[in-house]
């Protein structure tokens, strides 16, 4: 069913791996970070700069290019990679996380208690979820099969079976039942995806079940039992650091080690040591990019913090690169006095130049983190890094 896809691991180092994931768009190097272009865009970034940056994979977004331009649009123009003229690999989520995010917020906002106003998730049965575009306010109904049908017509290498996202404060009845659908509207989406599988897309389950151990594991079972192609795990959480951990690993209960693994939406320096740690491969998160956006540039070792925020005064006489030891474009051309001056100037420059660092920063901490599995030396990699 995925000839064209194939998932070996080459090493291991107690249970962190090092992997090569095949797809018909090129090889990705695991454990590797996935950069969010939610609109066919990582922002402000050129396919060109992403590659000169060691850029390996990009995310997609299935709810925003539904809605526009729209997934026939982008087929007609030859799929998602001749589009937006990125010839690696690509993901599309299912459209599920925003089902959560529509009806209830983000995840910091249902830990925080905050309610973002009138919600434009009418309705989650059965059958999908009905809401209104967040563009013009017409009706749309999404389905496992509309969500398959869309993925392959936008044609990324690696797509995501429909689910619900459960809000964080969710009781565990509430749960229980999202996770049953969520569960039936996966075997939906994979009997649309068997049903018009032409070899050139790769179908991940996504575990469910909330900060409930028993949920975590029975999801993890029922993915490893349907023949996915690879597990990502979703779904809420938790509040804490030390909560996302211990709900990491229930995930990994009962999960078929043999698929890649992908854990949805999570991109600190910190986290993904401790994702790799388990047995996480992938990871994707808007974080580095979006940071960027605002000023604040990756670093190693600072603290509590693994950001810089340029626009502090402290930057404004600092000749320094963002990192002396980074050798991408912004640190070899800029110091931190001129991307602080960029910034207060509000000069479109500085987001760019930013996050081709940020970008330039993952992707060597990635590179870093495979040889420190290869060479059994994961902890003096995490030393230098946090």
């Amino acid at each position: 069913m995925y000839r064209n896809f194939k998932f070996n691991i080459i090493s291991s180092f107690e249970k962190a791996r090092v992997g090569v994931l095949k797809t018909p768009h090129g090889d990705i190097q695991t454990p590797a970070f996935i950069f969010c272009g939610t609109k066919a865009s990582v922002k402000g970034i050129s396919p060109k700069q992403l590659i000169e940056n060691e850029t390996q994979v990009i995310l997609s977004n299935t709810y925003h290019l539904l809605l526009y331009p729209g997934a026939d649009h982008i087929r007609e123009r030859g799929g998602l990679h001749s589009f937006i003229g990125w010839k690696g690999p690509i993901l599309t989520d299912s459209g599920g996380f925003q089902i959560f995010s529509l009806g209830h917020g983000s995840v910091a906002d249902e830990i925080k208690g905050r309610r973002s106003g009138i919600s434009a998730l009418l309705k989650i049965d059965e059958d999908g979820a009905l809401f209104r575009s967040y563009r013009d306010g017409a009706l749309q109904f999404l389905t496992p099969e509309k969500s398959i049908d869309t993925q392959r017509n936008i044609g990324a290498n690696l797509i995501v079976a429909f689910d619900e996202c459960t809000p964080y404060h969710s009781d565990k009845k509430y749960t229980e039942n999202s996770m049953e659908r969520s569960h039936r509207w996966e075997k939906r989406s994979l009997n649309e995806f068997i049903r018009k599988n032409d070899f050139s897309q790769a179908l991940y389950g996504v575990i469910q079940g909330g900060v409930y151990e028993d949920l975590r594991k029975r999801s993890a079972e029922f993915i490893s039992e349907n023949p996915f192609f690879a597990t990502a795990i979703g779904g809420t959480l938790g509040s804490t650091k030390t909560q996302m951990y211990e709900v990491v690993e229930m995930a990994m209960n009962g999960l078929d080690i043999s698929r890649p693994i992908h854990l949805l939406g999570i991109g600190g320096i910190s986290d993904i040591f401790r994702g790799v740690e388990i047995g996480i491969d992938t990871f994707d998160c808007v974080h580095p990019t979006r940071i960027a956006r605002h000023g604040a540039a990756l670093v190693k070792k600072n603290g509590t913090r693994e950001h810089i925020n340029l626009k502090n005064t402290m930057y404004a006489q600092d000749d320094n690169p963002i990192e002396n030891d980074c050798n991408c474009s912004t640190c070899k051309g800029f110091s931190r006095a001129y991307l602080h001056y960029l910034l207060k100037a509000n000069e479109l420059l500085a987001f760019p130049a930013i996050t081709i660092h940020n970008i330039k920063f993952m992707n060597k901490l990635m590179g870093e983190i495979r040889e420190g599995i290869q060479n059994k030396t994961l902890d003096i990699v995490r030393e230098k890094w946090c």
